[in-house]
């Protein structure tokens, strides 16, 4: 072997292992077998007939050598300080083409089957195939308990310009911890790092990663995919419940739920609530308890935390049998800058901008996503995939959906750089969204993607052929906020912004919204919903429900939090489970009392959900009593069934209220939330109330009623 291979091999920067480690013909004199093992006193190989051979050691260095005349068995087998293994440079690589090329292209939307470690059998031999994207990378070693985390012990291949480096290790078990040791061109510098691709990690604070085992999951949904397949969403009733599964519920020491225990739990909870669908705040890998998982740094693995894989598959399976939807919340908007992870993975600007003007989030202290990079589009399309076909997800709720599609989002002038043309708007950031739902789409029949976007961005949730983002639906920001802000007034003064509960009518159905009372609300100082409400402790109480019953019965698909669900008294604190004590008290088991009926009516009155994206659905009774903060209105069905919906945003009862209706007949009063079932005052209509044929608002009818204070009334024709 020359001189300056043996040198590059010992100083662990040979870019082709391949050329100098493994079996080598020398011309007439044989073949030559080169090994490097540091802190190793012996190596034999086998020869063909079984005996032993040794390999002599080279210039006191840690590579050993064995000549001889005739070639070896291949793949050949080691004895290393007694212990038998073949030798990963006996199989060499085997690139994918046609993977390499779509990948390279940003057209790979199942990467993961290319890079990461992956099972497979070479030469009959079983072991994990490691590839990894380090295109600028002088040199990269898999390294990891099998090789005491020495770069020098398995160097990979580079195949060729993809960028892409390669390795096989034989007999490699699953579970075993790995990482990259990558040398970056230029400097020298190392850099340990772990797989962008990785589909486990340690626990946290640890930050290596796990060698996969095979899912051994059987799936008992096929029912619930085909349902989903045939459904047809846009007049579903979809009514989302929002969790954190580190502080849904706890053991009595404070750890973790494992996401089985969470089946066990979780699945009853919901189907007596009657939710639709459970949203799990980003349960990605991620090394922050605090940052809720918003902060990613493994796209492709479930976090540790809870568990393994097949368990989490086990929930979402349970999820499924007992007719629940899942939703994942999905972050391409950004990741963290450790070291360890994504940031500068090879020593370069990789998978962020080399531009300091569009490479960092102002807001996060996070790093953007070069979405005009060919493949780091392959890699975040490749992660919405992964957890759609391997976890069988109903849904993914992209974040922070105005963060990626505008070049100034957060910055001042000066801070940012236009576009081609002169604008604000992140082509490449617009196209990779528009290529993700057509993805979503076109490969997961029945499948949603839902867009948390907070400006008034046009068609978000509008197909791509028609010029919109191609999102199924749009978190409706601005009823949030107006509804908030308007609640949180004493209602003495609530006369004077009327308009927050009537202005969302002039766009709902420019969208498909979502109406969300999200995590978002409930952190960083704004307290609890029930907090937010003014008055005192009965009115409080009557305003939440107040809230609740308003959301449920205004058009657009459903999203609350959880802990909203009975009037959690402080904001949510992500270190502990939900007070579920507070059960026990009368007025917080009313609210959960409330949100239980008003779910099941919701599900079962199609009036409330067939109709929710078109205007059809929807008329206003009454919009313009402020001076008594009444709104009442009207939703139809498909069918042309309605139900009759008037709420009192004052703490004052109105006896004999007038309000028009569409016929004369009998109403039923469908909810109450001022029902003593719920905590009220117990203020009502005796169930019944008559409509007569005088006009009234507009309406052909009309029925006198009492309207409780702080609350809500629905109505059904009887």
């Amino acid at each position: 072997m020359p001189e300056n291979y043996l040198r590059a091999l010992l100083d662990a920067r040979e870019y082709d292992p391949f050329a100098v480690l493994g079996l080598h013909a020398e011309g007439d004199a044989g073949w030559r077998l080169t090994v490097l093992r540091p802190a190793v006193v012996s190596i034999a190989v086998a020869a063909a007939d079984g005996e032993w051979l040794p390999l002599k050691r080279r210039k006191k260095s840690d590579v050993f050598e064995w000549r001889g005349a005739t070639e070896l068995p291949r793949p050949w087998r080691l004895r290393v300080d007694g212990i038998e293994q073949y030798d990963a440079y006996a199989f060499p690589p085997q690139p994918p083409a046609d993977d390499l090329f779509l990948f390279n292209q940003g057209r790979l939307q199942q990467a993961w089957r290319l890079l990461g470690a992956n099972f497979e059998t070479r030469n009959t031999v079983a072991g994990f195939v490691f590839r990894v994207w380090a295109p600028n990378a002088e040199r990269v070693s898999v390294v990891g308990d099998f090789n005491r985390w020495d770069g020098r012990v398995h160097p990979m291949a580079a195949l060729g310009a993809s960028g892409v480096w390669e390795l096989f290790i034989p007999e490699l078990p699953a579970g075993t911890l790995y990482r990259y040791e990558i040398r970056v061109r230029g400097s020298g510098a190392l850099r340990m790092k772990s797989d962008p691709y990785a589909r486990a990690h340690e626990v946290r604070p640890a930050t290596a990663c796990r060698v996969p085992a095979a899912s051994q999951h059987g799936w008992g949904d096929a029912d619930w995919l085909a349902r989903r397949a045939a459904c047809d969403w846009l007049h579903a009733p979809m009514n989302v419940y929002e969790m954190h599964a580190g502080s849904w519920m706890r053991h009595p020491d404070g750890s973790f739920y494992s996401y089985h225990e969470l089946a066990v739990r979780l699945v009853p909870y919901l189907v007596d609530l009657g939710y639709t669908h459970v949203e799990l705040m980003p349960i990605m890998e991620h090394p922050l308890d605090e940052s809720w998982g918003y902060q990613c740094t493994g796209f492709f693995a479930p976090s540790s935390r809870f568990g393994r894989a097949d368990e989490l598959r086990f929930l979402i399976d349970r999820l499924h049998q007992a007719g629940i939807g899942v939703i994942l919340d999905w972050v391409p908007g950004h990741f963290p800058a450790d070291d360890w992870a994504l940031a500068h993975f090879d020593g370069t600007a990789l998978y962020e901008h080399e531009d300091p003007r569009m490479k960092m989030h102002p807001d996060w202290g996070t790093h953007v996503f070069n979405y005009g990079r060919n493949e780091v589009r392959s890699f975040l399309l490749s992660s919405a995939n992964y957890w759609l076909s391997e976890f069988h997800v109903d849904a993914l709720r992209v974040d922070a959906v105005a963060s990626m599609i505008y070049l100034d989002y957060s910055r001042k002038p000066g801070e940012w750089t236009p576009n081609r043309h002169g604008g604000r708007e992140n082509l490449d950031a617009i196209a990779f969204l528009r290529e993700l739902n057509q993805m979503v789409h076109g490969e997961f029949p029945g499948a949603l993607t839902i867009a948390e976007e907070s400006t008034a961005w046009p068609m978000v949730s509008r197909p791509v052929y028609l010029g919109g983002l191609g999102f199924s639906m749009k978190w409706n920001m601005g009823w949030m906020n107006d509804t908030l802000d308007y609640l949180q007034h004493d209602p003495v003064h609530r006369r004077y912004d009327h308009e927050r509960l009537t202005f969302g009518q002039l766009y709902a159905y420019s969208e498909n919204f979502v109406l969300p009372l999200s995590h978002d609300e409930v952190v960083h100082g704004k307290g609890s919903l029930l907090t937010k409400m003014p008055g005192d402790e009965w009115q409080r109480f009557a305003n939440l429900r107040l809230l609740l019953a308003y959301q449920m019965v205004a058009p657009g698909k459903k999203l609350s939090f959880m802990g909203s669900e009975f009037g959690q008294p402080w904001e949510w604190r992500c270190g502990e489970e939900l007070p579920w004590h507070l059960l026990q008290y009368p007025r917080h088991a009313g609210v959960q009392a409330l949100v239980r009926d008003l779910n099941h009516f919701y599900r079962n009155e199609p009036a409330l959900h067939e109709l929710d994206f078109s205007a059809d659905g929807f008329q206003w009774i009454d919009c313009h009593d402020a001076d008594q903060s009444i709104v009442s209105w009207l939703r139809r069905g498909k069918n042309g069934g309605h139900v009759v919906v008037v709420l009192n945003f004052t703490p004052v009862p109105r006896y004999g209220y007038r309000l028009g209706v569409p016929h004369a007949g009998s109403y039923r009063e469908r909810i109450n939330s001022d029902s003593k079932h719920y905590g009220g005052s117990d203020l009502g209509n005796g169930g019944i109330v008559q409509a007569s044929a005088q006009p009234w608002m507009g309406q052909a009818a009309s029925m006198e009623m009492d309207l409780p204070p702080l609350a809500a009334l629905v109505f059904v024709p009887a």
